[in-house]
């Protein structure tokens, strides 16, 4: 009895190791809805260009990154730069998507915010600054994530994808292009006349109560509203579905509206109709103006049919035989994919002209597929379906001079030099689309 009484002492529980020094891991993703609501940013014209002013009512508070997926300097870059962003303008809060903060929560030491169950809802509600790292198709992306959105947050972009005619900044100039959108409209100071404490130009002290402190902290950084960022804004297509009989239809994620409201969304590029893996060519009747005034235009018998922006001009459509237009000329393509008839040609329209694209009843294919942006629409259209496309309105009604800019998405553009951010079009027709390149030189 003794013996077993010792072996019985022998077995000893398992040991239950608790530390009371360790705290709970915090929380670094957190809820879009916490953030205040966006700051509508101010475009203002100016004398000396086309380009458009940027003016801050108080500096960005929200800024929503966005990157190239699976590219690992592009990873690095952004985690370089949301650092930046957050150790020198402490008040700014950064957004990311899902899969992206996601990924590099573990790399970031700060709180980070992701839209919740409003989806791209939030980003149109929070955002006050969108900032992209990646190519042409970033940007795309980006503006979709505002397509059911009548005003865009303005987009600064980096190239660094393969292209990149859309994107002119480069990534090692971050911190200069950063910093002039973050003061763009703040208040700055004029040399004192004597001992003076120094005064901003609208007469008030320099350490007035009313001072934005997001601005008080980039003190010294300010250029001045003579050097205020320089923006362009590019139109977008608005762009309805309906079915035969003329009701309006919903789109489908990640176009569709939250509520499932059966309204436009908005396209920087293009829309698409495309005959798609079926043998036969789609017959597409064009309409010009708004019902029922409407006249036809022509059958169109092809592969498929383009409407487009002059953002959109050289994308598709330029590969297509469209001409190429510049972004500030307010405009709407039509631009046929491979037709049967060789005498039909691309056609550029006032963008205010409403265009309805309708399924011929004499279509062969089951369905014709859509696309907006690249992104294909799950059901296509069927015979009698319509695609109605206008131009985005970009000001505003009322005389020349008291309208305002709204509406598009503003680019923000390098500003300086001889053409003031000007001459980036144009750099990039020669550089990126090597526009007229003499056949056979290296």
């Amino acid at each position: 009895m003794i013996q077993a009484w010792r072996c019985l002492r022998s077995i000893r529980p398992a040991v239950v190791k608790r530390c009371f020094t360790t705290t709970a891991p915090r929380l670094e993703l957190r809820s879009l809805t916490e953030l205040p609501d966006r700051i509508g940013a101010g475009l203002h014209e100016t004398s000396s260009h086309d380009l458009l002013s940027l003016r801050w009512p108080s500096p960005p508070r929200n800024v929503l990154f966005v990157s190239k997926d699976n590219d690992e300097p592009v990873r690095d870059a952004l985690i370089e730069y949301a650092k930046h962003v957050q150790q020198n303008y402490p008040e700014v809060s950064l957004i990311f998507e899902h899969s992206v903060a996601q990924d590099i929560e573990r790399d970031l030491p700060f709180p980070i915010y992701v839209p919740g169950k409003g989806g791209n809802t939030e980003f149109c509600n929070k955002v006050d600054l969108t900032t992209t790292l990646g190519g042409d198709g970033t940007i795309l992306h980006a503006a979709s994530l505002f397509a059911t959105a009548k005003s865009v947050p303005p987009i600064l972009s980096f190239s660094m994808g393969t292209l990149g005619f859309l994107g002119e900044w480069k990534f090692a100039e971050y911190k200069r292009a950063f910093r002039e959108v973050y003061v763009s409209g703040a208040p700055s100071p004029v040399p004192p006349k004597s001992t003076d404490e120094p005064r901003y130009r609208d007469g008030k002290d320099s350490n007035a109560s009313d001072t934005h402190p997001g601005w008080s902290s980039a003190r010294g950084k300010s250029m001045g509203s003579s050097r205020n960022s320089r923006v362009l804004l590019r139109n977008r297509l608005r762009i309805g579905i309906f079915s035969p009989t003329g009701e309006r239809l919903p789109h489908e994620p990640p176009f569709a509206h939250y509520d499932h409201r059966c309204e436009d969304i908005y396209a920087l590029n293009e829309v698409l109709l495309h005959r798609g893996a079926l043998p036969h060519l789609a017959h597409i009747t064009i309409l010009i103006g708004s019902p029922p005034h409407q006249k036809t235009l022509t059958t169109a018998i092809a592969d498929g049919f383009l409407a487009s922006t002059p953002t959109g001009s050289t994308a598709y459509s330029l590969s297509s035989g469209g001409s190429i237009v510049h972004p500030l000329v307010s405009s709407l393509l039509l631009t046929p994919i491979c037709p049967r008839s060789l005498s039909f040609r691309p056609l550029v329209l006032p963008a205010n002209t409403p265009v309805t694209l309708r399924i011929d009843e004499i279509n062969r294919g089951k369905e014709i597929e859509v696309s907006v942006d690249g992104v294909r629409r799950k059901e296509g259209l069927k015979a009698g379906m319509e695609v109605r496309v206008v131009g985005e309105e970009v000001r505003t009604a009322g005389a020349p001079g008291a309208r305002e800019w709204v509406g598009g998405v503003p680019s923000i553009v390098r500003s300086g030099g001889a053409a003031d951010g000007e001459d980036h079009w144009v750099g990039g027709l020669n550089s990126l689309l090597k526009f007229n390149y003499p056949f056979g030189e290296s």
